[in-house]
């Protein structure tokens, strides 16, 4: 069973699956994550939606790149976890399911390609408290704590 964060789902609606990848990408002490400005600001944990027919692997390198700006290397996977949430950009409530690595970033070839995304580098210890869902601070924490 993955475990939950956040909301407790809402009796009788319906939610689609939405299976998405993201990573911690940290450098020393710091974390390069995104921070979405429309309809947020939201800060995260950079990734998104694995795309039908698309591996995970795949799917965590290019929207790392459509986040960031950034190429990655070495993804391992470290857990998953789930959240009940409505997505606006979609019109759409979501049970996403988010399957959590960690990567080296490799190199910073522009900025973010997808709108309203910047990146930004931001110590551990700030992330855990600023990131938007529980989830992603919970991964945060657990990788301050080999710190």
């Amino acid at each position: 069973m993955i475990r939950r964060f956040g909301e407790t789902p809402e009796a009788g609606r319906r939610y689609t699956r939405r299976p998405g990848v993201y990573a911690l990408l940290p450098q020393g002490s710091r974390l390069l994550l995104t921070c979405q400005t429309e309809p947020g600001p939201d800060l995260q944990l950079p990734g998104g939606g694995i795309d039908p027919g698309e591996s995970p692997i795949t799917a965590l390198h290019r929207e790392i790149y459509e986040e960031t700006g950034w190429l990655i290397a070495a993804p391992r996977r470290l857990g998953a976890f789930r959240r009940f949430t409505y997505m606006p950009e979609y019109d759409l409530w979501a049970e996403k399911v988010c399957l959590i690595y960690r990567a080296r970033p490799v190199r910073r070839l522009g900025p973010p390609t997808e709108a309203f995304h910047e990146a930004l580098w931001m110590e551990t210890a700030d992330a855990v408290h600023l990131l938007g869902n529980d989830g992603d601070a919970h991964f945060a924490q657990r990788y301050l704590q080999t710190l």
